[in-house]
């Protein structure tokens, strides 16, 4: 009885959308395409796993991004070893920050990117450092391996290029901190990652940086699987 309920609640709420009778904030309805603006909300990391299969959508996403905040370029599916092909790529080159080298990311990867940085990044670089952030320094996006380079298990995110592992952040007011130095600092530095930290548990499917594990120590991985694991 419970459950022919539901469904004619649903069936209901499914009438009532098409008629337009009731409305759905963009950034709340899945169906809807992700815009850079639109608030980020639970729903947000499931419109970005939808990008995984449907190349064109993810362009057109990174297409509402300002041009002065991202420079990228969309990469052909191609194969750098026979065991990890790679599908749905771009070249990243700037955004609203520079990195000290391009990486390759999946589409949806970089789009999770410029949200996060847009959303979470440089307002908690503003609110508790004073200035923004100026330049992202990385170790790499894209390793064909297993997790932790093992010769057997599952492969790593780093193989799909669904990755990110960041070290350390410059400012616009030249300050300079990375993650091995400054993580357990008590003052605005070790604030700063902690928020950058939680904040991009919002839009990454899983972060995982010094309070995980010794091999996390310096650096954060930003990953697209998974769903809001965050340590």
């Amino acid at each position: 009885m419970r459950s022919t309920i539901v469904i004619l609640c649903l069936i209901a709420l499914g009438v009532a959308f098409q008629k337009g009778l009731i409305e759905i904030p963009r950034h709340w309805a899945p169906w809807a395409p992700l815009y850079i603006d639109d608030p980020i909300t639970p729903i947000t990391q499931l419109k970005l796993k939808r990008l995984n299969d449907d190349r064109g959508a993810c362009l057109a996403a990174l297409d509402t991004v300002p041009e002065s905040e991202l420079s990228y370029t969309p990469l052909a599916d191609y194969s750098p070893t026979a065991s990890c092909p790679l599908t749905n790529i771009v070249r990243m080159q700037s955004s609203s920050v520079r990195f000290n080298q391009r990486f390759v990311a999946t589409c949806p990867m970089a789009m999770a990117w410029v949200m996060y940085e847009r959303h979470v990044l440089q307002p908690a670089a503003l609110e508790i450092m004073g200035s923004r952030v100026a330049q992202v320094n990385h170790v790499g996006s894209f390793a064909c391996r297993n997790v932790y380079g093992r010769e057997t298990g599952r492969r790593s995110e780093h193989a799909t290029a669904e990755a990110l592992d960041v070290v350390g952040f410059q400012f616009e007011n030249g300050q300079h901190i990375t993650l091995i130095n400054h993580w357990d600092d008590e003052g605005e530095t070790g604030e700063f990652l902690r928020a950058a930290r939680d904040g991009a548990c919002n839009t990454f499917g899983n972060v995982l940086g010094p309070d995980y594990n010794a091999a996390h120590a310096d650096h954060f991985h930003l990953g697209m699987r998974g769903f809001r694991l965050c340590r």
